[in-house]
């Protein structure tokens, strides 16, 4: 590989690619990225010009990446057509709007200032998986390219079409008073509008684009947005707040009292409301989620099976896509809505469009609602530091301890493990209902832990101490994003 050319193999995640820009990763290394991208997705397509669209974030650096990355792509034959500053899900959208063979957004979500990446895919409504993603990263660090002669333009207006797509067939009757929240990060140039277009009225809250996230990482599972979110709730008597990431495939959501409501749980209450129209249809969660999906009753009542798979979006898009499930829910926020409600992606607004649908279709508050669901006590989301290069070999390690402890009875506060879960890390879970997680993060160096218990406040921490002790024993764990 060229010596200008800097592009961090740990940077290919598992279905998509991230980097701090230009530590990790510099413009030629991006437009090597492009290559090998065009490349798949000629190989895939079988055609010499596919077309492919791009968009990119608001971040100060990211029309620089998307312009090197352009530039790859046109060298390999493929036609762009360029929808400008975009919401991942709008370009989502735009391939099945334009009826496109590829897509390829221009973001990193969530991570905070510094950070770059791609979510790609090729197939519609679904991004990379991690075979298609190890292959992309064997032809980008091999220069394994094709060469051809692309094309480049650009589709003006996009974001209206997307905006319209949205509003249309989805109006309310009940006049909501909505908080949005948007870190200052892409999802403030569409939330607001496209909830107004529904009937909400809106309150913005952090919705004026600002690269530098002045206030706090636009991310909906981050405790400084939510608290923020719920203080606004309060002040200006909302019926209801939501709060969206970096590239708006994620909601969350905050009730009229200001509490905030795991995203779980709001999938849970979405898929009751869907069940009672769509009986006999299949959910998917992914295994950071609670526990209550499995036992609902009226779930169980409409004939619905909920299916837990693995973490991440691409997982989860993908399961829901095989199962032909009518809904997929992940802790973090995304959530994905099949035929005849959505295209199978991820879209935080649509999510949001659905809990309004929620409120419309009942005579009753958030806080009523939610206080309908048996209460459980939940962890938010909590990230130790742990390096890329050792993530996977400790949770391994981490799987075999706990299968141990199953197999032996020990008991943790009093209570044994009845069953270990295995399809993404560790989820283990007592005889009371109660269950502790541990996972590899997917897109940074870090690992992922949840604990949720039907019983008590003080079972969910001590769930949660036993595996930071777990953790700490290893020596290859840092510091925690936030901590109960």
């Amino acid at each position: 590989m060229n010596q200008n050319i800097k592009i961090d193999p740990y940077g290919f995640r598992e279905y998509d690619a991230r980097w701090l820009y230009e530590k990790d990763i510099n413009s030629e290394g991006i437009t090597n990225l492009g290559k090998g991208l065009g490349t798949q997705i000629k190989k895939h397509t079988k055609k010499e010009n596919p077309r492919v669209i791009i968009g990119h974030d608001y971040r100060s650096y990211s029309e620089e990446i998307k312009s090197a990355l352009k530039k790859g792509l046109i060298s390999t034959g493929c036609h762009i057509e360029d929808v400008g500053l975009s919401l991942s899900p709008m370009v989502y959208f735009a391939q099945f709007n334009l009826d496109a063979d590829a897509v390829a957004m221009v973001t990193a979500s969530h991570n905070e200032n510094g950070w770059t990446g791609v979510k790609m895919g090729i197939k519609k409504g679904l991004t990379h998986a991690p075979e298609e993603m190890k292959e992309l990263k064997d032809i980008t660090l091999n220069e394994n390219f094709l060469s051809g002669k692309g094309t480049e333009k650009k589709i003006e207006n996009f974001q209206q079409v997307y905006k319209d797509d949205l509003i249309k067939g989805n109006k309310i009757n009940k006049k909501l008073k909505a908080v949005v929240a948007c870190g200052n990060g892409t999802a403030g140039i569409f939330a607001p509008d496209i909830l107004r277009g529904i009937g909400c009225e809106v309150i913005e809250l952090d919705c004026n684009l600002d690269w530098t996230f002045p206030k706090y990482n636009p991310n909906p599972e981050d405790l400084e947005m939510l608290h923020t979110i719920a203080k606004a709730v309060k002040d200006n008597n909302a019926d209801i707040g939501f709060g969206f990431d970096g590239d708006g495939d994620r909601v969350g959501v905050i009730d009229n009292d200001g509490n905030e409501i795991f995203s779980d749980k709001i999938g849970l209450l979405i898929a009751r409301n869907l069940s009672e129209k769509h009986k006999n249809s299949k959910f998917v969660v992914d295994v950071k989620s609670t526990g209550l999906y499995s036992k609902d009753n009226i779930l169980l009542e409409n004939n619905c099976e909920t299916i837990y798979w693995k973490t991440g979006h691409s997982h989860i898009k993908r399961k829901v896509n095989t199962e032909k499930a009518l809904a997929g829910f992940e802790k973090s926020g995304h959530f994905f809505f099949n035929q005849p409600l959505g295209y199978g992606y991820d879209d935080g607004i649509n999510s949001a469009i659905h809990v309004c649908h929620l409120l419309d279709n009942q005579n009753k508050k958030m806080s009523e609602i939610i206080n309908e669901l048996p209460n459980t006590y939940q962890t938010p989301t909590m990230a130790p530091f742990c390096r890329d290069e050792e993530k996977y070999q400790v949770v391994e390690e981490l799987v075999k301890q706990v299968k141990e402890i199953k197999n032996d009875k020990t008991k943790i506060d009093d209570q044994i493990i009845t069953e270990v879960l295995t399809v993404n890390g560790v989820r283990f879970s007592f005889e009371d209902g109660s269950w502790g997680l541990i996972r590899a993060s997917s897109n940074k160096p870090s690992l992922v832990i949840v604990t949720e218990s039907p019983t008590s406040d003080i079972r969910k921490k001590k769930i949660f101490n036993f595996i930071d002790d777990l953790l700490q024993k290893t020596g290859k764990v840092g510091e925690y994003d936030q901590k109960i």
